[in-house]
């Protein structure tokens, strides 16, 4: 796939019009952040309690969580109603040019297995600058010049060559504890990378921790939403967890992402604003329930999607 002219579609990559957007869930609304981990929902409940929560879509989570034989995986999720809507990767470009191997090893691992079932896009997290293990301080908390040109090439590079080598989209994360927070850092990170290959996984309650405006930015820079994740912080915590500076290990350990209505922002207006812009965008329920005991996370999981669908007619199953 060579043709990137092909490229120059609306940033979900919308082949056609529908009712609302495809609303799903992750392994991450059932705490797992890890491929393997004894304290984690096992992968076949988990499979099992989205589909029994009502979702169709889902994504593949950490690699290794979910089988990665592509016949084998196809069998679980299609004996379940499933469909599989993205992977993951992470990501350090602005460490410099080494970091370009450890990409694109995962990406040939992940991309490689979910084009096979489907997928059509990749969720790119840039590394931390603090541990989201332990809390520790890694590097310094912001770029500079320099590092920032090196994080927009390597994402743009990323992009081209997941696009022709796998005919899959990069949706870029911005995250808490990460070089690209706060909305001036999402929009520098926007205004130095390339549309055709890079554009926004916008995930609400990342965003929102740091005081960013979901809805401001889907209004300010339509053309950059390419991908949802759906999710609340507690805005009643917030002021303490960044005025205390507690790592997003500690805030996420501590719940600070939490179930809907009991957040910020709104998500029924989100998604209203991003179907307007392509309504084949995926809006992915992502909720950190990392430490979470197992028999949680489906209750809340059912009560999200429940309420999601009754706050905004422009949501839909598939």
């Amino acid at each position: 796939m060579t043709d990137t002219t092909s490229i120059d579609r609306a940033p979900g990559g919308a082949t056609g019009a529908g009712p609302g957007l495809r609303i799903g869930t992750a392994p991450d609304s059932w705490g797992v952040w890890f491929p393997d981990d004894p304290a984690q929902v096992p992968w076949d409940r988990f499979l099992d309690e989205a589909a029994a929560a009502g979702y169709s879509w889902i994504e593949l989570g950490p690699y290794g969580y979910l089988p990665t034989d592509p016949h084998r995986l196809a069998d679980e999720l299609g004996s379940r109603g499933l469909q599989l809507c993205a992977g993951t990767v992470f990501t350090g470009f602005h460490k410099g040019d080494d970091q370009w191997q450890r990409a694109w090893d995962q990406a040939l691992q992940v991309a490689g297995l979910v084009s096979q079932l489907g997928a059509e896009h990749l969720v790119v997290i840039p590394d931390l600058w603090r541990s989201d293990a332990t809390g520790e301080a890694l590097e310094s908390r912001t770029l500079d010049d320099a590092q920032w040109a090196k994080l927009a090439a390597g994402h743009d590079r990323l992009g081209r060559a997941l696009w022709e080598e796998f005919g899959i989209r990069q949706q870029f994360h911005s995250h808490a504890d990460s070089h690209v927070g706060t909305t001036r850092e999402v929009l520098r990170f926007l205004d130095e990378t390339d549309p055709r290959y890079t554009n926004l996984c916008l995930d609400t309650g990342h965003f929102a921790y740091y005081g960013g405006d979901s809805l401001g930015l889907v209004r300010e820079r339509p053309d950059r939403i390419g991908y949802l994740h759906l999710k609340q912080v507690d805005p009643t915590r917030l002021f303490d967890v960044l005025k205390n500076d507690v790592s997003w290990a500690d805030a996420a350990a501590e719940g600070i992402m939490v179930e809907p209505p009991g957040g910020v922002p709104e998500l029924g207006p989100v998604i209203e604003a991003v179907a307007a812009i392509d309504p084949e965008i995926f809006a992915i329920v992502e909720q950190d329930m990392y430490g979470c005991h197992v028999d949680a996370p489906f209750p809340i999981a059912s009560r999200t999607r429940e309420h999601i669908f009754a706050c905004t007619h422009l949501a839909r199953v598939r």
